[in-house]
């Protein structure tokens, strides 16, 4: 996979800044956001799907912001699958978990819902990716906004996020 060299796509989020800046291979995949469309990560693989990218539900990462005893923990797991919070809080090592407040999400993030990528946050926080991302070549996360995808191994986003991996998915 090459970097993207598409014009202005290395600067147009700071997800994007944060792959640019590390020398990251990557692919940004835009495509058409629906108005009204609340299932975010559905919506990508299938507006992806049919432009032509190879791309499952499994591949296809989602961002959650999740408060684990009082603390914002980013966890990162396939659109296919469900959070598994109990999983996620002994990951982080918590012992409970629960959904983030999403005005919470959005001003630590520094993204709307939907747009929530575990690259470029406002507030580098705790993120733990699903292990199931490390089974693929690559994986797609958000790129930052509603209508953009970026293309990445997983080792290397575990990397950029310092995350750890467990089986935080069923």
């Amino acid at each position: 996979m090459a970097r993207d060299r598409r014009r202005g796509a290395e600067a147009g989020t700071p997800a994007l800044r944060v792959l640019a800046e590390a020398g990251t291979a990557h692919t940004a995949h835009p495509y058409p956001h629906a108005d009204g469309e609340s299932r975010f990560g559905d919506e990508a693989v299938r507006a992806l799907r049919a432009q032509g990218v190879d791309v499952t539900p499994e591949r296809a990462l989602k961002t959650l912001l999740t408060d684990v005893d009082g603390r914002l923990v980013v966890a990162v797991v396939p659109v296919a699958s469900t959070l598994d919070l109990k999983a996620l809080a002994a990951a982080a090592g918590g012992k409970r978990a629960t959904l983030a407040d999403p005005a919470r999400a959005q001003r630590a993030s520094g993204y709307v819902l939907g747009g929530i990528s575990p690259l470029g946050q406002r507030t580098r926080l705790p993120t733990v990716v699903d292990a199931s991302a490390l089974t693929h070549a690559t994986v797609l996360v958000s790129g930052g906004r509603r209508g953009l995808q970026v293309e990445l191994a997983p080792a290397d986003l575990v990397a950029l996020t310092d995350a750890v991996t467990a089986p935080v998915a069923r």
